[in-house]
């Protein structure tokens, strides 16, 4: 019994001397491509429920944040529906 209480001491005192042998890994987030540094502004609509619900899982299941989902959305829309020359426009 000693002994093995002498393994078990020494077996502590070894493992607090000893740096892991295994490098920690950095976790480092991966973030969507930055749209150019524009003033915000606040929007704000009403939803049906039920889209919100598939919105959240959507963003929960990309790790993507509701307003980046909605900005994206918006830009697509605007690409295919409105004509270039609106979009000039209204810019200014």
């Amino acid at each position: 019994m000693e002994n093995y209480k002498n393994k078990l001491g020494n077996l502590a005192d070894k493992l607090k001397q000893e740096r892991p042998a295994t490098p920690i890994q950095e976790v480092m987030p991966v973030k969507a491509v930055q749209l150019p540094n524009e003033p915000e502004v606040q929007f704000n609509n009403r939803i049906p429920k039920g889209l919100l619900k598939r919105l959240k899982t959507f963003g929960l299941e990309y790790d993507e944040s509701l307003k980046d989902i909605n900005i994206q959305a918006l830009e697509l829309y605007l690409s295919q529906k409105a004509k270039p020359e609106e979009t000039t426009k209204n810019a200014d």
